[in-house]
């Protein structure tokens, strides 16, 4: 009888066909006001012999020919380094034919770790890291209680790519509300191009039920972005974007699919952008083509 193994609950769609293995449970962080996952979760980092008796499982499961493997749970680049290095060993001895290693981390979890651990892990076969910026804006940054200022996702940042990662940043359309949706945009285009990492991926504000932001929007301390100013907020974003990146819009919160590889199709996005402002301009009644029933946005 094949032992179960302990696979993460939630992990970036991009990483949809990846196999997934657990080596913390939970966020060492875990005070973002928007978030709603590993609430019930308390953190713990595995011990490297149970995730290896999981990559043990997971091999005799899905077989050897795996291309790729997404680590979870929020953050496992707080593991100690030699600790990591191991689990990543462990991981291509048992999948050969691995071609990406991925997982979730903080920017300032790696802005803290000294470069040449930095660069063993990720010689030792971790490949990409997915980090969420959700915004530049200082005033932002600490309302939702982020736990980083811009100089500190910068400096992640860079050090990311200075040890070789490939690096996906998200950015978490509407998180300014209504009130400060074109400083969110202009403060985040700033740090993204103060970084030019290899993906931006734009996200939606969903406030769940139970997040101190959905608390806040209750008491009318947060007043969400409406339709309208987060497409104009997505306009500024990527209108103010210098950088060689891959941008995309693969979620089913965001309110349109624009998607482009930078600078090149720079032109081409901001068009299609400004044409859908200008028709809802035009016919306001149209803006419901342009958005995802809002029952389905959180899925």
């Amino acid at each position: 009888m094949m032992l179960p193994y302990d696979m993460p609950p939630y992990r970036p769609p991009s990483e949809a066909y990846s196999v997934l293995i657990r080596a913390t449970r939970g966020c060492p962080w875990n005070k973002c006001t928007f978030c709603g996952m590993y609430k019930e979760e308390r953190f713990e980092i595995k011990p490297v012999e149970t995730i290896k008796k999981d990559i043990d499982v997971a091999c005799a499961f899905y077989g050897p020919n795996v291309k790729r493997v997404f680590i979870g749970d929020s953050n496992s680049l707080v593991m100690k380094p030699k600790d990591l290095i191991e689990v990543l060993r462990h991981l291509y001895e048992k999948f050969p034919t691995l071609e990406r290693v991925t997982m979730y981390a903080r920017a300032k979890t790696v802005r803290r770790r000294k470069l040449e651990d930095l660069k063993a892990i990720q010689e030792a076969g971790l490949t990409r890291l997915h980090v969420g910026l959700e915004t530049g804006d200082r005033y932002l940054l600490e309302f939702i209680k982020k736990g980083a200022t811009p100089e500190q996702m910068i400096e992640g940042g860079k050090k990311a790519l200075e040890a070789g990662y490939e690096l996906s940043l998200y950015v978490l359309l509407g998180i300014g509300g209504e009130d400060r949706s074109q400083d969110h945009a202009l403060h985040t285009a700033e740090v993204l191009n103060a970084i030019d990492p290899h993906f931006i991926r734009v996200r939606t504000l969903v406030p769940y039920p139970g997040t101190p932001i959905f608390e806040q929007i209750n008491e009318g301390i947060f007043t969400p972005a409406s339709p309208k100013t987060l497409l104009e907020e997505t306009l500024t974003l990527v209108e103010n974007l210098d950088v060689h990146s891959e941008f995309l819009s693969d979620h089913i919160s965001n309110l349109v699919d624009l998607n482009g590889k930078l600078p090149d199709d720079k032109p081409k996005m901001v068009t299609a952008m400004q044409e859908i402002l200008d028709e809802i301009e035009e016919k306001p009644e149209l803006l419901e083509t342009y958005f995802k029933p809002r029952d389905y946005r959180c899925l």
